[in-house]
């Protein structure tokens, strides 16, 4: 809940560092409690996505990084998705099933940027594959720097917006973790 509270106060980073590249549009999905999955309309703009987030309430229950995957997939079917952030601490699924919904999104060629709060042992081998079978990017981050996850978000905003030459532009402008992020993307 801590993080993502901070999440809620920084998202805004992400529309600051696509607008010069065509804007973005997020849309908002999450899990909860006991096999609760929501998806929020799509926002363009910093306010929406706040007020979107600021609206969601942590409830206890297990994590649910398959379905948040499969949903993913079949949005890039549908409509045109450029990346997906996924930021969490924990995973209690089986990681095979995890593994196998990331490969079906990296077939379709939509990058994960999973962004890891924490030392959870399975997370911290699982967050890496996901990110590695979607051609993605991963990075663990500390809620006690506010400025890290806000330049991570900022990264992939940018290769949502402009793609592997944008991101290189993010890196090279912010540094630091940002920077991180920009070797483990393929071309």
């Amino acid at each position: 809940e801590p993080t993502w509270d901070h999440a809620c106060a920084i998202q805004g980073e992400m529309f600051v560092a696509a607008e010069n590249l065509g804007g973005l549009e997020v849309r908002l999905a999450f899990y909860r409690g006991f096999e609760e999955f929501k998806v929020s309309r799509w926002a363009s703009n910093g306010r929406e996505l706040a007020r979107l987030m600021s609206s969601v309430r942590c409830l206890a229950g297990r994590t649910q990084i398959a379905r948040l995957l499969r949903y993913a997939a079949d949005q890039r079917r549908e409509v045109r998705i450029d990346a997906v952030v996924f930021v969490g601490d924990c995973c209690e699924e089986d990681v095979d099933r995890v593994g196998h919904e990331a490969g079906q999104v990296g077939l379709l060629g939509l990058p994960v940027f999973v962004f890891q709060e924490g030392n959870d042992p399975t997370a911290s081998r699982l967050f890496p594959q996901i990110a590695r079978l979607t051609r993605g990017a991963y990075c663990k981050f500390d809620r006690n720097s506010p400025d890290q996850l806000r330049r991570l978000l900022g990264a992939a905003a940018a290769y949502a917006a402009g793609g592997h030459a944008a991101l290189l532009d993010y890196g090279k402008a912010n540094g630091s973790a940002a920077a991180l992020l920009t070797g483990q993307m393929k071309k």
